[in-house]
């Protein structure tokens, strides 16, 4: 075993592809097949199940995989210790939930960024598990993750294992946004009698740890509607909410300007009983940059704008 085979297993389940890490480590295919198979082999392990849809992390290969990650990341952060450059490079990444409030803050964050200086950001947009996953893996240091009041014990559980640090940010109840064309935007309230027959455009990231994809559906979808379209990326839910009629989604509280840009109204549900928290996570022992500081002081100001 060698660092080469640690960078190789740690690729693969970030990509969850043999072919797409072979093509990011500019390596044939075969050879990192056998390459993963020859780890596999002096560990006594499999790290990986094969199978017709995919590549999947078996609970072992779980395990080693927090090791990996942590060994890659130590071996770079001492050579960046001792590598002699004149200029230290600015790194920040993070992974957030979809949210308005939160893209609102990074660009204010953008903003403040030292451009004299060599600068790497990066800033992923996906669901809770893939967040984490993002810091135990691919090296994220910092995560915002998003998940209802009510799976709170099952999401702590989750942290501690992983080995996780946590600090809330928030609370709130989603409200419903809409076009403006939608005959229901002159409201000024909403219940769920009122949103039956329309189409929901819902999030694709209900998934909670420990817990069955049907528990967490019938917890987080509302019974009185039967149509939705299911999708994560921003961008494309508020085209849909502009142009095809009758659509709603349930959203964090929006900023005005976003809003008028899409032609928007957002519209508080008394019916909408249910709390979600947005918590941010690093891991254990990690010590914030500045950068890392700057990003969550611009995070809390937009909070209190919204909240």
């Amino acid at each position: 075993m060698n660092l080469l085979h640690l960078k190789y297993a740690v690729e693969v389940a970030k990509t969850q592809s043999i072919s797409k890490a072979a093509k990011n480590l500019y390596m044939k295919q075969p050879n990192l097949s056998r390459a993963i198979k020859e780890l596999e082999d002096t560990l006594g392990i499999s790290i990986f199940n094969r199978t017709s849809k995919g590549i999947s992390v078996t609970p072992c290969g779980d395990e080693f995989l927090l090791y990996a990650a942590n060994i890659l990341r130590q071996v770079d952060e001492v050579e960046a210790i001792y590598r002699n450059t004149e200029t230290k490079k600015q790194i920040f990444s993070v992974s957030v939930p979809c949210a308005s409030y939160i893209s609102e803050a990074f660009v204010e964050f953008s903003k403040l960024i030292d451009q004299t200086k060599p600068v790497e950001i990066y800033y992923k947009e996906t669901n809770a598990l893939r967040v984490i996953d993002n810091i135990l893996v691919a090296d994220y240091k910092l995560g915002i993750i998003r998940y209802q009041q009510i799976f709170d014990d099952h999401f702590k559980e989750m942290l501690t294992e992983k080995g996780l640090e946590s600090e809330l940010l928030c609370e709130f109840s989603y409200i419903v946004v809409m076009a403006k064309s939608n005959p229901l935007s002159c409201k000024a309230d909403l219940d769920y009698a009122d949103l039956a027959g329309f189409i929901e455009i819902a999030h694709t990231d209900t998934l909670v740890p420990s817990l069955p994809l049907s528990k967490v559906r019938e917890e987080e979808l509302i019974s009185e509607i039967d149509k939705r379209i299911f999708i994560f990326e921003r961008g494309s839910q508020f085209d849909l909410l502009q142009q095809v009629p009758n659509t709603f989604m349930w959203v964090s509280p929006i900023p005005q300007q976003t809003l008028d840009k899409y032609g928007l109204v957002q519209i508080p549900c008394k019916s909408n009983k249910q709390i979600y928290r947005d918590v941010l996570i690093y891991r254990n022992g990690y010590a914030l940059t500045d950068l890392d500081k700057m990003f969550i002081t611009e995070i809390c100001k937009s909070k209190r704008k919204y909240f």
